[in-house]
């Protein structure tokens, strides 16, 4: 039979690809590409062009060939599949560790770099031939042969650890759940809520309530549940998956493969002439040092701690007001919620009905077409991995320019949170032909069930905005250089900036009639409901702010700080910064970073800064909007140029101030969370 993975096409061929065909195919790609890279460079005595293109498109061939597996392994996990990506792994680090060292290849590279040939470069191709020399270098191209075979063994292990804690992450989520015949013990959860609950439990051919641990089931019972000792038990089994604690403890263990992690990341640091993995960390970023960064987010806290005790204290005043004596953990959701009801007369539950996911998408496309004139547009008989992936070509003028598939229900085997992957990257194929992008857009909302369609919280509707804002930044390049197209090339604290920005159109009056419709009568949200919604916009916008300001202090002092020698616990690390800037109480079995992916298994490592980072400029980059119109077409396509088209091929700073006029402030953050500097606060 022939693999269906070795076989070019413009689409991957989802139902003929088998968990059989993954390794044979990788296997033998990275031979071939071995075999014609040697070739090329045995071959070519004065390198140019020609070189770049054939390096670019055995890159392709890989990527498109790892791509749907690496989404698979995301959407669709089996044993099976986890066993084939865990073989596969190994096998794709030593190729790109091997081709990072390679000497030839880098010589081949630095002379083209110095030849008149660069000069006779587009912008792009000189920004990708310079990130290649950068990347050659990080990668250990100058260190001697028994360093560069520890780097080797390094960065494999990391790539296997990453994994694994991965997938304890996910088998901890998956590997509980609560059964409950009595819906008095569910006394507060809505209706809608309560139905996702009871559909849970017949797919497992149970009767009454199973309650899971993926966000869609947990977070409604802890905003809403009035018994405390659910509460209570949901809570301590999901802040301790994956840990020495909580219901099983010690099953999924990640504290092990977490010490690890650091000591392998701070190793290779060292081998490659930093002082630690912060430093190298941001040897691609924006951010020019740790101190740097470190003041940033410090500056953050010091302007927003007496906002977020402020509301803290709000809250527990509250709370004793209703007979509490002592706000645990398992508390803050539930009275929170009913604090903002209270002072807002709002429910998220009560705005849910408003916001059908069918109807959100519509909206969302209607103001991506009003900003960048482009249309959505969905289309049938595609291959997809399950029944309720949709579609989409991305149209401009009638002619296709991108597309995407878009996933957005929360079930079994699928990895938790939400993401944009990229399926096929543009770039010239020919001087006539062009790839166009692909995207995969991955989010976990409530499914519909046999009578009520997806019903979206407001939350949910910006998950889905801010998803849409990295396919846009992915799908609208014009770039055709692949390695600095669409978001390839951009520096992971400015790639945040088109996906942060889209989320801002959530929360504008003018915006609301797009995306908002009763899924019974199809009324859009009354203005009354709005005003309280916009009202309530920055409802604990303190503590809000500084709980993303201690996972990026704790991520980023954790590896700036690290000490081989005497390594602090990474427990006491987190316990020191939550000591500064946290004012919520966090119980001692709490082990939140046992689930941090982002840092442990993803790209954030030394990098959660990036969402705080990025938003200073998102939030710049949407004051001008707000200043000339927010559906203001000329401003829209300012932002389109300057920023989206350009993917990776100039520094964002740059890109920043070619569309905002001038270099980021921090006010139009501070304003948009309703921290404002004045007496009453300081």
């Amino acid at each position: 039979m022939s693999n269906p993975l070795l076989q070019a096409s413009l689409l991957p061929a989802f139902s003929s690809i088998q968990v059989e065909h993954i390794e044979p195919a990788l296997d033998q790609l990275l031979a071939k590409n071995r075999q014609r890279i040697a070739d090329l460079l045995d071959r070519e005595q004065a390198v140019g062009k020609s070189f770049l293109a054939a390096m670019e498109q055995w890159g392709d061939e890989l990527e498109q060939l790892w791509s749907p597996i690496s989404h698979l392994y995301g959407v669709k996990n089996s044993a099976a599949l986890r066993d084939a990506y865990n073989a596969c792994l190994p096998k794709l680090t030593e190729y790109a560790t091997e081709m990072g060292q390679n000497a030839a290849l880098y010589r081949a590279y630095s002379q083209l770099a110095e030849s008149d040939v660069y000069g006779q470069l587009n912008e792009a191709e000189k920004k990708a031939v310079d990130n290649a020399l950068r990347d050659f270098k990080l990668s250990g191209v100058a260190l001697e042969a028994n360093q560069q075979r520890r780097y080797g063994e390094i960065k494999k292990q990391l790539a296997e650890l990453s994994t694994k804690f991965s997938n304890n992450v996910l088998d901890a989520t998956q590997g509980w759940s609560k059964h409950i015949e009595d819906v008095a013990e569910l006394a507060g959860i809505p209706e809608s809520v309560l139905q996702g609950y009871q559909q849970a439990a017949a797919a497992k051919e149970l009767t009454g309530y199973l309650i899971s641990l993926d966000m869609p089931a947990y977070l409604p019972l802890m905003q809403y549940c009035s018994n405390a000792e659910l509460r209570k038990e949901m809570y301590i089994a999901y802040t301790t998956r994956a840990s020495d604690q909580g219901p099983n403890a010690g099953q999924w263990d990640n504290s092990e493969l977490m010490d690890a992690i650091l000591a392998l990341r701070h190793e290779l640091s060292l081998l490659l002439g930093f002082n630690n993995y912060a430093e190298l960390s941001l040897a691609t970023k924006m951010a020019e040092s740790p101190e740097q960064v470190e003041a940033f987010l410090t500056d953050l806290a010091d302007k927003s701690t007496a906002v977020a005790k402020k509301d803290f204290q709000e809250l527990e005043d509250f709370a004793k007001s209703l007979g509490v004596k002592q706000l645990s953990a398992w508390d803050i959701a539930f009275y929170s919620e009913k604090l903002r009801l209270e002072k807002y007369c709002l429910s998220q539950e009560e705005l849910r009905p408003y916001f059908p996911s069918a109807k959100v998408i519509e909206g969302m496309f209607a103001i991506v077409n009003t900003l960048f004139g482009v249309e959505c547009v969905e289309v049938a008989g595609i291959e997809t991995w399950h029944p309720d992936v949709r579609f989409y070509h991305l149209q401009r003028n009638g002619e296709v320019i991108a597309k995407f598939y878009l996933d957005i229900f929360a079930r079994e085997h699928k990895r938790g949170g939400a993401w944009m992957a990229d399926c096929r990257v543009r770039r010239n194929l020919s001087t006539t032909e062009k790839q166009l992008p692909v995207a995969f857009l991955t989010c976990n909302f409530t499914p519909p069930t046999a009578s009520t369609p997806s019903l979206l919280t407001h939350a949910e509707v910006t998950t889905l905005f801010h998803e849409f804002g990295h396919g846009l930044h992915h799908m609208l390049t014009e770039i055709d250089c692949a390695a600095v197209s669409g978001i390839n090339g951009v520096p992971w604290d400015a790639v945040e900036l088109p996906s942060q920005f889209m989320e801002n159109w959530c929360w504008q009056k003018a915006a609301i009639p797009l995306i908002s419709g009763h899924h019974k009568t199809g009324e859009v949200l009354p203005d009354k409901l709005l005003e309280k919604m916009l009202a309530a916009k920055n409802f604990q916008s303190g503590m809000q702010m500084v709980r993303q300001l201690e996972f990026s202090l704790f991520d980023i002092l954790m590896h700036h700080h690290y000490s081989p020698e005497n390594p602090k616990p990474i427990q006491a690390v987190l316990d020191a910064v939550r000591e500064k800037v946290s004012v919520v109480p966090v119980p001692e079995f709490n082990r939140f970073q046992h689930g941090f992916s982002h840092i442990f298994a993803g790209g954030y490592a030394a990098g959660y800064y990036s969402y705080k980072w990025a938003e200073v400029l998102s939030a710049d980059a949407f004051s001008r909007f707000e200043e000339e119109g927010i559906f203001s077409r000329a401003t829209g396509e300012s932002f389109l140029r300057e920023i989206l088209q350009r993917g990776g091929s100039k520094q964002p700073l740059d890109l920043f101030a070619a569309f905002r006029g001038r270099e980021p402030r921090v006010d139009a953050l501070l304003r948009h969370s309703g921290i404002v500097i004045n007496k009453a606060v300081a």
